[in-house]
């Protein structure tokens, strides 16, 4: 026998090895796959899937929780690779809670989808044709659900799927937030196909109320029949609210895709608060405005950047973004200006600029009456404050002022639940710099207010020069600080209940001869010095103090006290914050003999918007009586005894005064406590009864 013949019909008689059964298997169920998806498209693409509209709407029902019908055509089938979807008289339905029935309806819908966009990312749709659709989109009195929000919890933010390309017929839009206040209805008007290309332009418009603000809306989708091919999209809007108009443009990579694409938006108007309002984010009153910007959205941030625009008379450039927050908006902005017009100023005190403009401070004030006001009555919007929160720098490097010299403002804005802070505040007046810190706590009821203004040690020279007068001569220095607490919802009212302290120190140092005789009424040396041609020479002042001490609005003088070498000025009375009066009177006491001296106060009255300069005091009358009596009973030289100063004034201790100490804290250079500088109240015991100081006491 053949060994070899043996050997090879057994090699023959062996299995295959178990790779090659094991890729036969492989192959084999591949295959089988194929075969059947094959046949389940075949099924689909000949039948259009028609037989499936019972499964779908049991099937997306379920899913969605929501009641799902088709009352007419149904197809949904692979053609050949996308999924084909149409469907006539389609409707899913609301939750039980929304104001309308549908979420969805429409007389006919019919799109191409990309089978792993339903997998993976986002929602796409090539085309999609659209014929009489309802689309309503609402949240819930509350804010937390929403009918776009296909399951239980927190409702999310609405998300268009990406379409390539749309072609509409009678479709509407409604979207309603009834917590933020806004409805918007918009219709799309008709695309029109010819020769197989399709319209350039997709027309649509509709209207709305933002809070109780209505407008009207208006725009195009300019698709060029590129967009088939991934092209680009025109977009052009216009938003009108009232006497306020914005225009958005840009260029987007698909029909509804705006995340991340960057539009020109440009805004102009009568008053940005009227714009903002929309958007519930309260800013005092504006001017005329016209500002343009570069905006990107991105998640719930939509930035502005590139920023660039006037109002009224100033400009205005930086960044700003706004923020959707639950429950708030977030502002977060970086602003400066090169020139602010003073006038421009106005309506962040609550003033009106127009009225500024044209008939001054007091008119336009918001005052009525025969007595002029100064501080405004404009009401701080309590409401729109809890709506959004704020972080704010605003930058100004001149303000254009005839009377008011004010330059280099550097202001830090955060509100948080309420809470506004102005802190820092700082700006540069008549060159003496000024910083503050104000807090304005709306979280309570009454608002209460925090002031505390501080100027910066600064030489009266350069404040007397930022005001127009020639600074040479005087080397002394100044500086000041007023703290207040008060309550209500105006600058007006919360001053009008104020509490604490305001408080002028001037170190020593030296003034005019002309300008301190001239506040001393030393008329004997006011007349030597000009007769010698000395009005400049310098006098020295060793200290001085103007404080005050308000209580419920009112100001006690507390102490009005400046030691000179030659005199010491003493100050009485105060103001009020409530009445806006003026009741002071200041005198100075001479430390040496002068023959010729008025020695009696000088008036200061009126109000904040009209004071007054009373030189011809009741005291200054009843001296020269005096004087006219003694020249008639006894001779003409006798006259003048009653102006003669025989020089008693004594010397202030300057710690006190430096200090800034009350009227209780004053002593003399010697260290006895003084007895001419009041006790810090705008009234005084006269024979046991109380004097009324500016008609409230």
């Amino acid at each position: 026998m053949d060994v070899s013949a043996v050997r090879t019909e057994v090699e023959t008689d062996r299995p295959p090895p178990r790779k090659k059964r094991a890729w036969k298997i492989v192959r084999n169920v591949v295959l089988g796959v194929l075969g059947t998806i094959f046949a389940i498209w075949l099924v689909l693409y000949i039948t259009k899937g028609r037989f499936l509209r019972g499964t779908f709407e049991s099937i997306v029902g379920r899913s969605l929780e929501r009641e799902v019908s088709v009352g007419g055509d149904f197809q949904l089938y692979f053609a050949p690779v996308d999924i084909k979807f149409v469907a006539e008289r389609m409707r899913i339905a609301n939750p039980a809670w929304a104001t309308r029935p549908d979420l969805f309806s429409a007389r006919r819908i019919e799109t191409r989808i990309p089978p792993l966009s339903l997998l993976w990312g986002r929602r796409r749709m090539r085309w999609l044709d659209l014929i009489d659709g309802r689309l309503d989109l609402e949240w819930d009195a509350a804010h937390r659900r929403n009918t776009w929000t296909f399951s239980e919890g927190k409702g999310e933010p609405f998300e268009m799927p990406l379409i390539g390309r749309a072609t509409v017929s009678g479709t509407t839009l409604r979207y309603l937030d009834p917590r933020m206040r806004i409805l918007v209805d918009v219709g799309f008007e008709t695309i029109r196909a010819g020769a197989g290309r399709i319209n350039d332009r997709l027309r649509f418009s509709g209207t709305g109320r933002a809070l109780d603000s209505a407008f009207t809306l208006s725009g195009s989708l300019l698709s060029p029949n590129s967009t088939v091919a991934n092209g680009e999209n025109k977009l052009q809007a216009t938003a009108r609210f009232g006497r306020d108009w914005i225009d958005v443009a840009g260029t987007l990579p698909s029909a509804t895709q705006i995340e991340g694409v960057p539009l020109r938006v440009s805004a102009r108007g009568w008053n940005m608060a009227e714009l903002l309002n929309i958007l519930g984010v309260a800013i005092p009153e504006s001017r005329a405005y016209r500002m343009r910007a570069r905006m990107v959205k991105q998640g719930n941030d939509y930035r502005f950047t590139r920023l660039t625009g006037r109002f009224g008379d100033s400009d205005i450039a930086g960044r700003f973004t706004v923020r959707r927050g639950d429950p708030r908006i977030h502002i977060d902005a970086d602003l400066t200006t090169r020139s602010l017009d003073i006038v421009d100023v106005a309506p962040f005190m609550g003033y009106n600029p127009d009225l500024i403009a044209t008939r001054g401070v007091a008119a336009a004030s918001g005052q009525r009456g025969p007595v002029p006001r100064l501080l405004p009555d404009a009401r701080l919007r309590v409401d729109a404050l809890r709506r959004f929160d704020a972080d704010v720098r605003y930058k100004v490097a001149a303000v254009r002022s005839r009377r008011v010299p004010i330059s280099n403002i550097d202001l830090t804005l955060d509100l948080d639940r309420s809470l506004l802070t102005l802190s820092p505040l700082t700006f540069s007046m008549a060159r003496g710099e000024v910083a503050s810190d104000i807090v304005i706590d709306a979280r309570q009821a009454p608002v209460r207010t925090k002031y505390d203004i501080r100027l910066a040690p600064t030489p009266i020279a350069r404040l007397l020069a930022g005001w127009g007068v020639e600074e040479a001569g005087t080397s002394g220095t100044v500086r000041a600080r007023a703290q207040l607490v008060g309550v209500g919802d105006t600058v007006h009212r919360s001053l009008s209940t104020a509490n604490g302290r305001i408080a002028i120190t001037i170190p020593a140092g030296t003034m005019w001869t002309r300008n301190a005789q001239l506040s001393e009424l030393d008329l004997g040396t006011f007349a030597y010095k000009m007769f010698q041609r000395k009005l400049k020479e310098p006098v020295r002042i060793n200290c001085g103090l103007i404080g005050f001490t308000v209580r419920n609005g009112v100001a006690a003088a507390d102490p009005i006290l400046i030691d000179t070498t030659k005199n010491v000025v003493l100050g009485r009375g105060g103001f009020s914050f409530r009445t806006e009066a003026i009741d002071l009177a200041v005198r100075a006491d001479g430390k040496k003999f002068s023959l010729f001296s008025g020695q009696s106060p000088v008036g200061i009255g009126g109000h904040f918007a009209a004071p007054k300069l009373d030189v011809i005091s009741p005291q200054l009358v009843a001296r020269a009586g005096v004087g006219l009596g003694l020249a008639l009973v006894a001779s003409p030289v006798g006259a003048v005894l009653a102006f003669v100063d025989i020089g008693d004034a004594k010397s202030a201790a300057c710690g006190p005064v430096l200090g800034g100490a009350t009227a209780a804290a004053q002593r003399t250079r010697g260290g006895d406590k003084r007895d001419d500088v009041g006790r810090g109240t705008t009234s005084k015991e006269e024979n046991g009864k109380r004097k009324k100081f500016l008609g409230i006491f």
